[in-house]
């Protein structure tokens, strides 16, 4: 019995827990695809800090492109759990091509492109669907708590999907490894066929439909204020991405494997930081959460591009960084996601979801063009000195905003004179 109390509520519903394991499944896959496709360009076609930061654009590019479009259709579905099944599948479908490609000897910089633009483009379709399906399926008082559970899965994934795609990089190679990230995207499909869930209806089309959610998010004063520290962070943090692996094998020496447990052993903080994410948010507040939480995730990525000296101590500073860096940035994507399930009109959440996707997602594949071509010509150190420094700054759109001193989650638009929700 004292077991079964410790399962956080959420778990003993049938249809969320179906969900959730699809999903945790589904993100160590993830992490898998996130190590051996760069390692494939790297190692088996000899890409350089253009072609990473080209590879890196492609996979960002449809966040830009395309999740005001499949925002707005998808407002209009009345099954996206349908919509999400088949992105799943298509995207297991685009990553098994690679391995295949590879044992053909086919594979080419091209086709890497070509299958990060379609994954990144069924994952951006997949993600702005998301929202309203677990929306549907958990109550407003329990929306720290779904987070929680689902950034925890992302915590576990970082935690053993790098260290898995090392081995298998190094057992397998690069583009076998990614068979199983393909699987996953097919169990995810498995476990949405069987998630029962009564969702909004669709949204009818009215003049503006396609703008609403843009236009929702700029007059909204902490959501703006949200999506401008957040596109900073990301702008940064993809100029920082872009070059990590590149940097870590070339520069520090690091091997693939060592590699995967530095990351895998990092993430280790992201599991307790979600963990930890619901206390933290029921002390401090929503918004101071988010403030602590930016600058926790940033400051010690600093220590990142200060790396160096003999192996050992060159290892325990990255895992430093790792951990301490994932564990704030559970606590920012708890707190946000809550407050954007909490705050966002159920009629236009997917065109509000798509429209701060755009403006905050859209930076990555900018920040991993400008990473790659900054690395190209004054080389990886100071190009992570600069992602990292102007990664800590994002916080300076926070301190100003309302969102900075929102102690709970709204019902509505708080900004609206809304009550609030209690989040402890």
């Amino acid at each position: 019995m004292a077991l079964r109390e410790r399962i956080p509520a959420l778990l003993h519903e049938r249809t969320f827990r179906r969900y959730w394991t699809g999903q945790t499944v589904s993100l160590v896959g993830d992490q898998i695809s996130l190590i051996a496709i760069p390692l494939a360009a790297v190692i088996v076609l000899g890409a350089g800090p253009a072609e990473m930061g080209w590879l890196k654009t492609a996979e960002l590019l449809p966040a830009l492109l395309l999740n005001l479009p499949f925002g707005a259709w998808s407002d209009r579905q009345a099954n996206r759990r349908r919509v999400m099944i088949a992105a799943d599948l298509g995207r297991a479908a685009l990553i098994a091509t690679l391995p295949l490609a590879y044992a053909l000897d086919a594979l080419t910089l091209g086709q890497l492109y070509a299958v990060a633009f379609l994954v990144g483009a069924l994952t951006v379709l997949f993600e702005v669907c998301n929202t309203t399906l677990v929306v549907a399926l958990v109550p407003t008082d329990r929306y720290v708590q779904a987070n929680s559970l689902v950034n925890g899965s992302r915590s576990m994934a970082w935690l053993a999907g790098p260290g898995i795609g090392g081995v298998l990089v190094q057992v397998l190679t690069a583009p076998f490894a990614l068979v199983a990230d393909a699987l996953t995207y097919v169990v995810s499909a498995g476990y949405l066929t069987r998630v029962k869930a009564v969702e909004p209806p669709p949204e009818p089309v009215a003049k503006g439909h396609f703008t609403e959610g843009m236009r929702w998010v700029v007059r909204h004063a902490s959501m703006r204020a949200l999506f401008a520290a957040s596109g900073t962070v990301q702008f940064f943090n993809y100029m920082f991405h872009t070059l990590f692996v590149l940097y870590a094998t070339g520069d520090l020496g690091l091997s693939a494997g060592l590699l995967g447990l530095v990351l895998g052993v990092g993430a280790v903080g992201g599991l307790i930081g979600a963990a930890v994410s619901g206390a933290v948010v029921g002390r401090i507040g929503i918004g101071p959460s988010m403030v602590v939480g930016f600058l926790g995730f940033t400051l010690p990525l600093l220590l990142v591009p200060l790396a160096g000296g003999p192996l050992p101590v060159l290892v325990a500073v990255l895992f430093v960084a790792e951990f301490l860096s994932c564990a704030a940035v559970m606590v920012v994507d708890i707190a946000a996601g809550s407050f954007q399930m909490a705050a966002i009109p159920d009629g236009i959440r997917a065109r509000v979801m798509g429209a701060f996707r755009t403006l905050n997602h859209g930076f990555r594949p900018l920040g991993a063009l400008v990473g790659g071509l900054l690395g190209a010509s004054i080389g990886l150190r100071p190009t992570l000195w600069i992602a990292t420094g102007g990664a800590v700054l994002a916080v300076l759109w926070l301190l100003p905003s309302p969102l900075a001193r929102m102690r709970q989650l709204p019902t509505g638009d708080a900004e609206e004179g809304a009550e609030p929700v209690p989040v402890a």
